[in-house]
């Protein structure tokens, strides 16, 4: 048998039902592979904001108290 392009390169028919499953199937696994780099970002950028928030709140300064001021009393 000779190598030649009709043997290597023919292509077969396919079954629109099995295009149609493999589509479903790749497009199935980006997306629950996009979800779960979703969650992890996710995840990461709470864990930050959580830190930064502690590091905020124990640098803080403590509120500073008003004085309160008596009301003016009209004698008339």
């Amino acid at each position: 048998m000779t190598a030649t392009k009709d043997t290597f390169f023919k292509p077969e028919k396919v079954s629109p039902q099995d295009k149609a499953a493999t589509t479903d199937s790749v497009a199935r696994s980006l997306i629950e592979a996009e979800a779960v780099a979703r969650e992890k970002k996710t995840e990461a950028l709470k864990a930050l904001r959580l830190q930064r928030e502690a590091i905020e709140a124990e640098n803080a300064p403590a509120p500073k108290k008003r004085a309160v001021k008596k009301a003016a009393v009209k004698r008339g």
